[in-house]
């Protein structure tokens, strides 16, 4: 695969993840705090790293939605939380055709850490997570 096609695919997939981790994690009818979030992509056979990219979202204090891509390619589903640990499926169509499966631990209600590993017929790819919760509230979480 060209690199081209590689940094295509790790671009979609940070796209993907930098929602996953906050866009639709909403809660009921409570106001939201703000969390800054970084992922960082680890694909095998990239001849450097790729920088890790933070953001700050809106979320509910308690997610209880599956994590949602802005990339109109890539759906999430089966969004499930048992405990301090959440899991949920990526699946992308299109030119970057992959699939992946996201978890992360919540080590306190303030802060989590996980990964989403994806797989295609054209190479594996890891998003390593962290997250906390700032002490910024917002008024509505997206």
């Amino acid at each position: 695969m060209s690199k081209f096609g590689l940094g295509r695919i790790a671009g979609i997939a940070c796209l993907t993840v930098l929602a996953a981790t906050g866009s639709e994690a909403v809660a009921s009818d409570s106001p939201g705090f703000v969390w800054e979030m970084t992922s960082q992509n680890v694909m095998p056979g990239m001849p450097m790293q790729m920088p890790a990219q933070t953001m700050k979202v809106c979320a509910a204090s308690e997610w209880t939605h599956p994590p949602a891509s802005p990339n109109k390619e890539c759906t999430t589903s089966n969004y499930a939380r048992s405990g301090a640990t959440a899991t949920w499926t990526v699946t992308c169509a299109g030119q970057m055709a992959m699939t992946g499966r996201g978890e992360m631990t919540f080590d306190t209600p303030d802060s989590y850490v996980g990964s989403i590993n994806f797989t295609s017929s054209q190479m594996n790819m890891t998003i390593k997570l962290t997250g906390r919760k700032t002490t910024e509230s917002c008024a509505s979480p997206q």
